[in-house]
């Protein structure tokens, strides 16, 4: 059976662009459709920096209705909106004021392919997030529909003044025109083998698809349902928000600290936003202990309001912590948060632009490196590398 391919590469023009994604477009038409697709023959459909949510979404629908196999290929930024705070994929025209109504949110697309028969579906994301969408993902996760395969990237926000590449996306398009498809877990690997330290602080997605199949149907969604997708106004899609009157009263509820944090970073204020963070894990310390999660989960927003600052040093050094706490509570050294934690030291490492302390840092990466290589082959070498390099470095 015919298979069909979907190419979204999208991010603002302007000053809010994280990532150039439309940049992968060439390389992922130049591999054969078939190759892209893994199946003998395979129809594609681009769309590149699109301007409107519903000219994405009329696409969709479109290739979710065909009956074969479905490879999605998705470049691009990730956004909030300041209204539900949902994640949205940025189109050519979004601001970070005009997300609702410029962006396409990230639901539509798990709900357009929502019906499709179980592990047809695969997609391929390389994302970048912005700030604020970086720290959501701390307690969140990017639901692109439970019968899919996920497999992929999002990245953090670059440095000031710099453009991201889709580097994930542009790897897996480079092995696959040499007209060999690895399996696709095996492609995923491939390619974060070959991306090297710029990647160690990715949100890393690999998910095999998961049916859940009950008589006469699939099982039912989660018990929370967003708005459908359906024509934009100015308030959100017609029928949004209307299928049931709001209470009369509404009780008060204490304000999410992650909201006050979130808030400070966004105006700028990010000694204000460290000093939150660091109140709250000191509290958190004296009532659980310097090892608790909730202690080390304040840690972890530290590190990220660091990278958030362009102080790669300071975040560098929190990781390093988090990790060495963690390893020293007995936590395995492939324990997904100790990787974690080392891996991100790991990336703001090769950001820190002064040698001493790049020197300094680099040392201690290396000792825990030694101790956690992590899942990507040569992590430990290229620290080292890197250190040999700055000593034979004159300051």
């Amino acid at each position: 059976m015919p298979g069909t391919v979907l190419l979204l590469a999208a991010s603002p023009v302007g000053k809010s662009r994280l990532v150039d994604a439309a940049s992968v477009l060439p390389v992922l038409a130049a591999v054969p459709p078939a190759v892209l697709s893994g199946t003998e023959t395979a129809n594609v459909v681009e769309l590149a920096d699109p301007l409107e949510p519903q000219t994405v979404l009329t696409r969709l629908r479109a290739v979710a209705a065909t009956p074969g196999p479905l490879t999605v290929f998705i470049a691009g930024q990730l956004a909030l909106d300041r209204r539900q705070h949902l994640p949205h994929l940025a189109l050519a025209r979004t601001t970070p004021t005009t997300v609702r109504y410029t962006a396409l949110p990230w639901q539509w697309i798990r709900e357009e392919f929502r019906l499709r028969a179980p592990g047809s579906t695969t997609l391929f994301l390389d994302l970048h997030a912005d700030a604020e969408t970086w720290g959501w993902l701390r307690t969140h996760a990017l639901d692109s529909g439970r019968n899919n395969a996920v497999l992929g990237r999002i990245a953090p926000p670059p440095s000031r003044r710099r453009v991201a590449t889709p580097a994930y996306m542009k790897t897996i398009a480079t092995i696959l025109r040499s007209g060999h498809r690895p399996a696709e877990p095996e492609l995923h690997q491939q390619a974060f083998g070959r991306l090297g330290p710029e990647a160690y602080g990715d949100v890393v997605l690999s998910v095999p698809p998961a049916p859940v199949a009950v008589p006469g149907g699939f099982a039912p969604r989660p018990p929370y349902r967003p708005e459908r997708p359906g024509p934009r106004t100015p308030d959100g899609p017609v029928g949004a928000e209307q299928a049931a009157p709001a209470p009369a009263v509404s009780p008060p509820r204490p304000q999410d600290p992650h909201v006050q944090v979130t808030a400070a970073v966004q105006a700028g204020r990010h000694q204000e936003a460290d000093a939150l963070a660091l109140a709250h894990e000191q509290a958190a310390t004296r009532t659980h202990g310097p090892a608790s999660e909730q202690a080390l989960h304040w840690s972890e927003v530290r590190a990220d309001l660091a990278m958030f600052a362009r102080d790669s040093a300071r975040s560098c050094r929190i990781w390093l912590t988090v990790a060495e706490t963690r390893l020293a509570a007995g936590q395995a050294p492939d324990s997904p948060a100790v990787e974690k934690a080392v891996d991100r030291a790991h990336h703001q490492w090769g950001q820190i632009r002064d040698k001493a302390r790049a020197q300094e840092l680099g040392a201690l990466l290396a000792q825990l490196r030694a101790r956690v290589p992590g899942r990507r082959p040569g992590a430990l070498e290229n620290v080292r590398k890197q250190l040999r390099e700055l000593q034979a470095t004159p300051f």
